[in-house]
């Protein structure tokens, strides 16, 4: 493979030959990899074409500065880089599969006497790994599987021949209770274990007819030999690896290594299932959602969901079978659409499951978007506001016997907190505990600034407080200008009652009320963030009062000493370099004369 740069005038100096090629802005960020089975072709398509392009293509194209491409020697090996690439930088003009799960794996450890364990992390040099998993139900049904067929141990001794030799070890219950012969006092070989390892790695494979066919040839010389008692349990083995196999089949046991990989659409979205199949038994089935970032085809959807899930479940399919025409084929990549018979069953079946999945998504967000607006529409309507609220911001004053005083402001987009939005507020103008005062205070200094910088104002202002913080906040809108733009309330917290501005009687929301609920929960919301933003400053303070009070320190020393250390009990405890380190030699001595000065005290 080579890499090549060009600048956006140099596209039509692009060779025809197959590979990747990568968009980068003005800021070098790469926004886009594409693949291409003519690069020339491909990439001058963007540039040439002014119509039948979307927007969000033109918007892309914009952005473009800098082009990258990498030659290969395909068109699949293109795909296959592709992935790689949008897998390591995820650039925001290419789709991504919605999928944030760890998957797990079942591993088989490079050491003597290996071991089978189930892990989510995947370290290579610890083994060798079989996965992922779709579930965790699968999982274990394959390990229990083993586990009942196989006498793999599952202690994590050290089985070193050395050891071995020495005796260092005793035989444990699963010994006594015949799960492990065991190997740790020298009563099984390595060779004869790994016998068994390796056919479970066929288990593991999917491969069942290969233990299915071992297990027969052993029972076979067992009968030959006349030790029936082996013989048996070796049937019981046997009829226990074609029950699981029966419980797994779900095609003809002639469909052997093949994929299955299905696609639905809506306008926005793209939903596909895709099942990994084995000898009839399906070994893997997963849904993935992808939302169309440029306008891409359904066949496009369908190769790039396909080869990310392959590259996931590590498959080594030699079919995939689709349920949609595929106009340009891939070399490399063998799909099928099969029309009638059992493939064609297994094709129905994968529909079937995207189809389902499609559903239940537009159902759950259904679901979530109609209790969401249900909620702020009923609060709408107990209020009797002009719009529905769904900006809401609620501001809480904090302090203690006066000290410390600070504020809130809490803000609910569609009747959710958006935390980027809450804002801490310390009291500049106001002295003494005035939570009058200080209402005004906030209130004004937030919605001035959203002024001078052109923001939206909120649908509706809450106040915690009664009659007293609420007319507080008034006054601020009417110095702005901006009192009767929008909705205030102040709520009560004894009561729960709500004060409308001149009102001289408060009205009540139902208590089972979701519309009430929502106010307590932003009232509260709004209490919490001031509660905490308090302590800390008071906390703070504390410290830098116990600071400032020892000769030599002032409020600058305490602050640097505060940052670095933490607290004041790490100051004490810390030694005269670190001190020094952080505020000088002569301050440091200071700090340590008057630390031992003290001690006793």
């Amino acid at each position: 493979m080579q890499s090549s740069s060009y600048s956006i005038d140099q596209y039509n100096q692009l060779p025809d030959h197959p590979g990747v090629y990568k968009y980068f802005n003005e800021t070098d960020e790469l926004i886009y990899v594409g693949k291409a089975k003519s690069l020339k072709k491909r990439v001058s398509s963007y540039f040439n074409k002014n119509t039948g392009v979307n927007l969000k293509t033109r918007r892309m194209v914009r952005e473009i500065n800098r082009i990258e491409i990498t030659l290969v020697n395909s068109e699949f090996d293109a795909l296959l880089l592709e992935n790689n690439l949008i897998k390591k930088s995820q650039p925001k003009y290419n789709i991504l599969l919605r999928d944030d799960k760890t998957y797990p794996y079942l591993l088989i450890t490079k050491e003597n006497f290996p071991r089978i364990f189930p892990t989510r992390k995947y370290i290579p040099k610890r083994g060798t790994y079989f996965g992922p998993f779709a579930s965790v139900k699968a999982m274990n049904n394959v390990l229990d599987l083993i586990r009942e067929l196989f006498t793999i141990r599952t202690c994590k001794l050290d089985l070193s021949p050395y050891k071995i030799d020495e005796g260092k070890y005793k035989v444990c219950l699963e010994y006594h209770i015949g799960n492990c012969q065991g190997p740790c006092v020298g009563k099984q070989g390595e060779q004869d274990y790994l016998k068994d390892l390796d056919q479970a790695k066929h288990i593991l494979k999917g491969n069942l007819g290969v233990a299915k066919t071992i297990f027969k040839q052993q029972m076979q010389e067992f009968a030959e030999n006349l030790e029936f008692e082996k013989a048996q349990k070796t049937k019981e083995k046997l009829d226990l690896l074609e029950k699981y196999q029966a419980k797994s089949l779900i095609a003809n046991p002639s469909i052997s290594n093949h994929d299955v990989c299905t696609i639905v659409m809506d306008e926005k979205q793209a939903y596909v299932n895709y099942m990994r199949v084995k000898s009839g038994a399906l070994i893997v089935s997963k849904n993935v959602e992808l939302k169309k970032k440029l306008d891409e085809s359904e066949e496009e959807l369908l190769v790039t969901a396909l080869i990310r899930l392959q590259d996931q479940f590590n498959s080594d399919a030699d079919e995939v079978l689709v349920n949609i025409e595929i106009k340009d084929p891939i070399e490399g990549l063998n799909l099928f659409l099969p029309k009638i018979g059992d493939k064609k069953h297994l094709i129905d079946l994968s529909v079937k499951n995207a189809l389902f999945y499609k559903k239940e998504k537009a159902l759950l967000l259904g679901l979530n978007q109609d209790k969401k607006d249900r909620v702020i529409r009923q609060l709408q309507q107990d209020l009797s506001l002009p719009e529905i609220p769904d900006h809401i911001e609620c501001f809480d004053n904090s302090n203690i016997q006066g000290t410390n005083p600070v504020a809130s402001m809490v803000c609910f987009l569609n009747g959710k907190p958006a935390v980027k939005e809450y804002r801490h507020y310390h009291i500049k103008t106001v002295e003494g505990p005035n939570d009058f005062a200080s209402m005004t205070e906030v209130v004004g200094r937030r919605y001035k600034r959203l002024i001078e910088e052109g923001k939206p104002l909120p649908k509706l202002i809450v106040i915690d407080g009664g009659k007293g913080q609420l007319s507080s906040a008034v006054e601020a809108l009417k110095e702005l200008g901006v009192y009767g733009k929008m909705p205030i309330i102040g709520i009560a917290k004894r009561l729960e009652e709500i004060y409308f501005p001149g009102d001289s009687y408060p009205i009540h929301i139902d208590k089972k009320s979701e519309s009430l609920r929502l106010l307590q929960r932003i009232r509260d919301e709004a209490h919490r963030f001031a509660i905490t933003f308090h302590r800390k400053v008071r906390s703070k303070n504390a410290f830098g009062t116990q600071l400032t009070a020892i000769p030599g320190i002032g409020p600058t020393t305490a602050d640097r000493l505060l940052s670095h250390f933490k607290s004041v009990k790490k100051i004490s405890q810390a030694s005269e370099d670190e001190l020094a380190a952080v505020i000088g030699k002569s301050k440091a001595m200071e700090l340590i004369k008057w630390k031992e000065k003290n001690k006793g005290a």
